[in-house]
């Protein structure tokens, strides 16, 4: 009897990993569907900050409501592997001489807390990670090297993993961009993205990454010998899924973009996808953020053979109402890349919690294949 219950389990093991590799056959890149982290670096903000920043906000413009900003994230690797978080947000903002963030202005305005924050790291020239300058800028990594990094260790030590979308917002702006008011208080402009910041993206990812870039999904690979990438995702030639773990994908807007596509047409050459629109060359990635209003659009880009980010909720609005109207719109729409905020819930708002039904790591996708659970 034992015996027999030995043989049973290892012909149910067995067909458990054939299962897998089939599927891993068959589907491809475009055919899952994840769950992203947004700002995913970022820290929530002290109550000292907030409770100033509500007092000034009709003077930080219309997308810096403190409220919009009272959230914050764990360290990547406790997202990917306590809450299944496959895919990342990381706000990178140029600084070529470094120094340019090593202040923090608003703190000039708020009873015990200093304007120079100390880290000797934001003195560096390089990239850095922060969500809006002078004003929402508590990160767990300070630079986007240091991102990077603890990004690409996870995902060695998990060789196995489902493919990692990163998204990449290039961000230009500060509050002194918002008024004369701000810049007679002292608040900067921010640093435009020019042909060498475009090109210093590249070669940060390539010092972390190595420059073969193997554990990279890039658009000279998917390309292939498809002319553009519209080309390739409408003729539904992304890579499949066994060829796609353990790997990991740089999704790029934001106020970089045009730079970053000068002399690359079809980012040929380059090093990370644009989010962009169908029948550009470069189009192979699209965002649609409203997954309520642009579902029905959103199914039609997917069943075309592109990649959709949308959100699940958007400036902690949804957890505070515990609205799941987005995220379930999100889910059915087919958007392979949901991003949102509240992987795990927030309970001074309420119970709000993005995750599939089934709380795997990501899911077959449920318009261009069939809705089922994925591991790792």
């Amino acid at each position: 009897m034992l015996r027999m219950l030995k043989h049973l389990f290892t012909l149910l093991f067995l067909s458990f990993v054939f299962a897998i590799y089939s599927q891993d056959n068959t589907l491809r890149l475009n055919q899952i569907q994840i769950i992203a982290s947004h700002n995913s670096y970022k820290k929530r903000p002290s109550e000292k900050e907030i409770k100033f920043l509500l007092k000034v906000k009709d003077k930080l413009g219309k997308e810096n409501n403190p409220i919009a900003l009272d959230y914050g994230h764990l360290p990547f690797d406790s997202q990917f592997t306590y809450f299944n978080v496959r895919g990342l947000e990381i706000d990178i903002n140029p600084d070529p001489k470094g120094g340019f963030y090593y202040k923090r202005k608003i703190n000039a305005f708020i009873h015990g807390l200093k304007q120079k924050s100390g880290v000797e790291e934001l003195k560096q020239p390089g990239l850095k990670v922060l969500h809006i300058k002078d004003v929402d800028y508590e990160t767990n990594y300070y630079t986007f090297k240091q991102s990077l990094v603890a990004l690409k260790k996870w995902s060695d030590e998990h060789p196995n993993h489902l493919p990692m979308f990163i998204n990449i917002e290039s961000k230009d702006g500060a509050p002194g961009d918002e008024s004369g008011l701000l810049r007679f208080a002292g608040f900067k402009r921010g640093i435009k993205f020019d042909l060498a910041q475009c090109d210093s993206i590249d070669s940060e990812i390539k010092s972390v990454f190595g420059n073969e870039l193997k554990g990279l999904i890039t658009p000279d690979a998917v390309r292939g010998n498809f002319t553009t990438l519209d080309e390739m995702a409408t003729k539904n030639a992304w890579p499949l899924l066994n060829e796609s773990r353990g790997k990991v994908v740089f999704i790029m807007e934001g106020g970089a973009v045009d730079s970053y596509l000068v002399n690359h047409t079809a980012l040929k050459g380059r090093v990370m996808f644009v989010y962009s629109e169908p029948g550009k060359p470069e189009a192979a990635f699209v965002k649609r953020n409203d997954a309520t209003r642009d579902k029905e659009k959103i199914k039609d880009l997917v069943k075309h053979g592109y990649i959709i980010r949308t959100r699940s909720d958007a400036e902690t609005w949804e957890a505070r109402k515990n609205d799941y109207t987005d995220m379930n719109n999100a889910f059915e729409s087919g958007a392979q890349i949901t991003s949102t905020d509240f992987y795990q819930p927030d309970l001074r708002f309420s119970t709000f919690q993005v995750k599939f039904p089934d709380a795997g790591a990501g899911r077959k996708n449920v318009i261009n294949s069939t809705g089922e659970a994925l591991t790792e």
